[in-house]
């Protein structure tokens, strides 16, 4: 059974959400590229970025929807075992790396994040 991990991002206060988005692209998106030979099991990494204006708000406000995301993360594994750090030292430095950077522009408590299971409808 395939699994994602998906994370709903809002970034740090004080930074703009260009900022926000091209640090995300470009900085952190490398850096778990480069992670990711210590943590093979991650077999796809997306970032959806949030496109702010009239038709986002539009969809919010006709639902009554709280503020929304600056962007979402999913990250796909084999298995939901896949989805732990894994056992080596490497692979735990590599997450403990991923998190720290993550601190530098996500606003970490008003992040949220869960492990899902795809099930297609067209």
């Amino acid at each position: 059974m395939a699994v994602k991990l998906v994370y709903c991002l809002r970034r740090r206060p004080e930074l703009s959400l260009e900022e926000f988005q091209r640090t995300w692209l470009e900085d952190h998106g490398p850096l778990v590229k480069r992670i990711r030979e210590v943590l093979p099991q991650m077999k796809r990494y997306v970032q959806s970025h949030r496109i702010p204006g009239p038709a986002s708000e539009g969809l919010r406000a006709s639902r009554g929807a709280d503020e929304p995301y600056d962007g979402i993360t999913e990250v796909w594994f084999d298995s939901l075992e896949d989805t732990g750090a894994g056992s080596s030292d490497e692979a735990v430095a590599g997450a403990l790396q991923l998190l720290e950077d993550e601190r530098r522009f996500l606003d970490l408590p008003r992040c949220s994040v869960f492990i899902t299971e795809e099930h297609e409808i067209f």
